[in-house]
């Protein structure tokens, strides 16, 4: 039966639109009337680009686009009883009267807080089910004295708005990952709102929500903290390509597009081209701490006197520099200057100072200088007692060279680990392809040489007031030096699961990540534990996994009890059977989407099996999620949902990452309704019992 207030609250949202409608329009009139032109003051010229921006950024917060603008409505206690409707934007008619309360707004708590033991003065929440601008239903929880709500049912669970959320919850994943404004759940709004200085470290299973949690919490601090943050930037930064084109549509639909979304490669200044991983023992190695020492030894190893005095021609005398002399300069370029690059002017001014002291007939450094600096012998002393550095060329110096390398890690590597930082020298430093753990190394020495004189702009690293780090439980101790590097003011939002932590880098407790970041506040901590992705037969057959993973760690509990239990087939042949295994699944999931994720070595020999059965099918790499059935690596699938996943071959995935019992049960974690397992070797304990 309808609800009897359906046709009223349709006819509200009309209206909610219509002014959303108005607002738009008013500003689009605004923008119009603004000239920014060549004429006037300065003055005026930067009011009116700045109101000009106002105006933009408005009308970017007022595109919703096919996102519902209202879902919900909080009815006060009280003799008003006052109601309050929440959507994505905040909405004023025209005698600027409230029709929609933003969600982030304080008036809006309630409606993700309010629980029967603490109902926060409301005797009422309400969820709307919407498509766009149309009304589909209506659910209604109450609180507090029930007695005179004529005969309704009352809700006062832990979950709030279960049919909202569950509903949701069982919508065919569209490739992306989407916003959960209309249906955050108290544990998490907590954490959204929490204060914005300081660390705080969310720890979070599979399925609970923290990364769409820690982008609503972005949000929400641009909506309270407009300023500064604005200007100071807001960074998210994610494990891979795959994970961000996944989350990219999150902040977009929430009103702020002026989020950065990064991999680490992305901030290393000067740009360089990253592409790639290391084997894990080098990964491992390229992580250590020792790398910091390392790099600075590199740098202090191009600060050098000269091996033989310097005699050049100057007219009809001859000046000369000595290597004494030139060891004095150098050792007082390094008392004076902190970074590399900021010496090399005092270095050369010094040099032909020097250069001007020698000659017979009095002459000045000024014209000595100009007489001299672009002559072949004063190019080559300057380029020897303090060269201008990128950090590209001072690692492709460093690691092309197993002398440089042998000095530089004296007493931090042995001889075998430096071998493993050795490679091939290419033609130009600016011909080399980095690999993705190089990325913190090109930052380490990019902090130690600073900018270049002239190129302070592109080579300045930008901070930001805000930092979100998600799958940090990954990170290696110069990757998260990197991060604090980048840092402001010590604020940041970190999240991720220690359960599934597999990278060469590995942590076991977050007390090990947070050693490598800002102290400048007492980190806050926060646990989410209600699995909301993953149905509990799911669930099950994964926390089998997690015993043997992190025997210290707990799965989320299921709040949904119902779902398709868990398939496990043998067979003998990949390439024959896997095509019509993929064929059965689709036919359960219709419409949904599909990730077969299978050890990195069987990538090629899975995707040719797929081509020649006809069946089409996405890269991890190249086009996201965005095909029905997706063929991923297991190291690139966390942080991923879909509406399937078939995992094959679970003791090739043991076998082959270094953290196998965890990687197999980040694989086992990512479907939202089926989960099968698919393997032609035998399968692991934990996948046999029960």
């Amino acid at each position: 039966m309808s609800h009897p207030d359906f046709d009223a609250e349709q006819a509200y949202i009309d209206n909610a639109y219509a002014c959303l409608d108005d607002a738009r329009a008013m500003a689009r009139k605004l923008s119009s009337n603004v000239e920014v032109g060549a004429g006037g003051t300065n003055q005026a010229r930067f009011e009116r680009e700045v109101f000009t921006g106002n105006v933009v950024d408005r009308l970017a917060q007022l595109d919703i686009g096919d996102a519902s603008l209202v879902f919900g409505r909080i009815d006060h206690e009280g003799e008003h009883n006052d109601s309050l409707y929440i959507g994505r934007v905040g909405v004023w008619n025209r005698t600027q009267d409230p029709v929609v309360v933003d969600w982030r707004a304080p008036a809006s708590e309630p409606f993700y807080r309010a629980t029967g033991a603490d109902p926060i003065g409301i005797h009422r929440r309400r969820h709307f089910a919407m498509r766009n601008r149309s009304l589909l239903g209506i659910d209604d929880e109450f609180f507090g004295d029930l007695s005179r709500l004529d005969d309704q049912a009352a809700s006062a669970s832990g979950i709030q708005g279960q049919g909202a959320l569950i509903a949701a919850l069982e919508t065919a994943r569209s490739g992306r990952l989407g916003d959960i404004v209309a249906t955050i759940q108290g544990e998490q709004d907590e954490i959204i709102r929490a204060p914005l200085r300081g660390v705080l470290v969310v720890q979070g299973g599979p399925g609970t929500g923290k990364t769409v949690v820690a982008l609503h919490r972005a949000a929400y601090l641009l909506y309270s903290h407009r300023f500064p943050l604005q200007d100071q930037g807001v960074l998210v930064i994610g494990p891979n390509r795959l994970f961000l084109a996944y989350i990219e549509q999150v902040l977009p639909s929430l009103g702020e597009s002026g989020v950065r979304l990064a991999v680490l490669s992305d901030l290393v200044v000067p740009r360089v081209r990253t592409d790639g991983l290391e084997p894990e023992d080098v990964a491992e190695l390229k992580g250590d701490l020792a790398m910091v020492e390392l790099i600075g030894r590199a740098v202090r190893q191009r600060q050098r006197p000269l091996r033989e005095d310097l005699r050049v021609g100057f007219g009809l005398q001859n000046l000369h520099l000595s290597v004494h002399e030139s060891a004095l300069i150098v050792k007082e370029a390094q008392r004076r200057y902190r970074t590399h690059n900021a010496g090399r002017k005092y270095v050369e001014t010094e040099v032909f100072a020097a250069l001007a002291n020698s000659a017979r007939d009095e002459v000045s450094a000024e014209a000595v200088r100009d007489r001299l600096r672009r002559t072949m012998p004063l190019r080559e002393t300057l380029e020897w007692m303090w060269p201008t550095l990128t950090p590209a060329h001072l690692l492709h110096d460093l690691f092309g060279s197993k002398n440089l390398l042998r000095a530089a890690g004296r007493g931090l590597f042995d001889d075998a680990e430096l071998a493993l930082l050795h490679r091939d020298r290419s033609a130009h430093a600016d011909q080399v392809i980095w690999t993705f753990p190089d990325a913190p190394l090109l930052d380490e020495a990019r902090a130690h040489l600073g900018f270049r004189p002239g190129h302070k702009s592109e080579d300045e690293v930008r901070t930001y007031g805000h930092i979100v780090i998600d799958e940090a439980q990954d990170l290696s101790p110069m990757a998260l030096r990197m991060m604090s590097r980048r840092s402001l003011n010590g604020s940041m939002t970190v999240v991720g699961d220690i359960a599934q932590a597999t990278g060469s880098w590995a942590h076991d407790s977050w007390d090990e990540v947070l050693e490598h970041l800002p102290e400048r506040h007492e980190p806050i901590r926060r646990e989410l534990r209600t699995g909301y992705r993953i149905p509990a037969p799911a669930m099950e057959l994964a926390a089998r996994v997690l015993t043997s993973a992190a025997p210290n760690l707990e799965p989320p509990v299921a709040i949904r009890v119902e779902g398709a239990p868990p398939v496990v087939r043998s067979a003998t042949s990949v390439e024959q059977e896997l095509p019509a295994l993929v064929r059965e699944e689709l036919a359960h999931i219709e419409s949904g989407n599909l990730a077969v994720i299978v050890p990195r070595s069987m990538l090629e020999q899975a995707d040719a099996a797929l081509r020649d059965a006809g069946i089409a099918h996405g890269g991890a790499t190249r086009s996201g999620l965005n095909e029905q059935v997706t063929l991923v690596p297991v190291q690139l699938v966390k942080g991923l949902e879909v509406d399937a996943a078939l995992v094959v071959e679970p003791s090739s995935i043991i076998a082959e990452e270094r953290q196998g019992m965890r990687a197999l049960y980040v694989a086992l974690t990512r479907a939202t309704k089926r989960v099968s397992v698919f393997h032609t070797t035998p399968l692991p304990p934990e996948l046999t019992q029960g």
